[in-house]
């Protein structure tokens, strides 16, 4: 509202951001409450610039419960949380290859150009963890799908160094060795990485290990030695394997990116102060009063009269 009070401040972006947080942080919605964000984000989307658009586009690409309407007009898929995990007979192979021009230098820049917020980054990341199986797979592609910047690669040679640590390590069934080397190697914090190691899904480990370029064969090693128990079970190695094989290097280092930038909102959230600053808000006087000079005393640097 102060913002409309300016002249000349278009109040459209911010109000189009405040309206998807508010819709994406509740669970469930009625149908009065869809047609009422349909009706007014609708209106918003095509008046907004390209950064807010797509910011907004790649908050309600990972909600589950985005109206179809607003989901068509973002060109979204609309998530499948019930789908099964495709068989390998079910998957046809091709019948040439396709030859795929790498892109330009231009599309390269096009395609990653909005840096994510702490806030974003933090809503992303949190989203990630609590979903399922069939959901992570469907926020991976629709992040692959987002003009959002991802993380730099690790350099070769420390990607290199770290993947025969993290190959060893699995060996031993060494999680704690192993969390460390992997948290430093993505320049992770440690609460982030024990997270990745420990997921019971173990799809955030395969976003991690193929944000850091391990090898497809190095990564089933890994799953089978790591944890025993998992490793043990055919389907798991089976399945994950097929997601590590399907899963793009770009979505998993965006996936990166919003575990840093997670980070980076929680050491605000942690500095943030408990009471309201007025002080900062209100102005000070720049004028003190001076204090009175008791008779019979002088300020510094000032002599008495003495008359004589």
């Amino acid at each position: 509202m102060r913002l409309s009070r300016r002249e000349g401040v278009d109040v459209r972006p911010t109000l189009l951001r405040v309206l998807t947080d508010l819709y994406v942080q509740a669970s469930a919605h009625t149908a009065d409450e869809e047609q009422q964000f349909v009706e007014l984000a609708s209106r918003l989307i095509d008046a907004v610039d390209d950064a807010t658009r797509a910011a907004v586009r790649a908050r309600l690409s990972i909600y589950p419960h985005t109206p179809q309407a607003i989901l068509t007009q973002l060109s979204l898929r609309p998530a499948q949380p019930n789908a099964p995990m495709p068989r390998a007979d079910l998957v046809a192979a091709p019948t040439a290859p396709t030859v795929s021009r790498p892109p330009t230098e231009a599309q390269l820049r096009a395609a990653s150009q909005l840096a994510m917020q702490p806030k974003d980054a933090a809503d992303i990341a949190a989203m990630f963890f609590a979903a399922g199986r069939s959901e992570r797979g469907q926020i991976l592609a629709n992040l692959l799908a987002t003009p959002l910047k991802p993380s730099a690669r690790i350099a070769e040679a420390r990607a290199a160094d770290a993947i025969k640590v993290l190959e060893a390590a699995a060996f031993a069934a060494d999680v704690e060795a192993f969390t460390a080397e992997l948290g430093s190697a993505l320049m992770l914090p440690s609460a982030i990485t024990a997270q990745i190691v420990a997921d019971p899904g173990r799809e955030p480990l395969a976003c991690a290990l193929k944000a850091l370029g391990m090898p497809a064969e190095i990564f089933q090693r890994v799953l089978m030695f790591l944890d025993p128990v998992f490793g043990s079970s055919v389907d798991n190695v089976y399945r994950l394997s097929r997601f590590y094989d399907v899963l793009r290097s770009r979505a998993a280092l965006i996936m990166l990116a919003a575990w840093r930038g997670a980070t980076l909102a929680a050491t605000r959230a942690k500095y943030k102060p408990s009471l309201y600053d007025d002080e900062r808000s209100r102005p000070r006087s720049t004028t003190q009063a001076r204090p009175a000079v008791q008779q019979g005393h002088a300020l510094p640097g000032q002599k008495f009269s003495t008359g004589h």
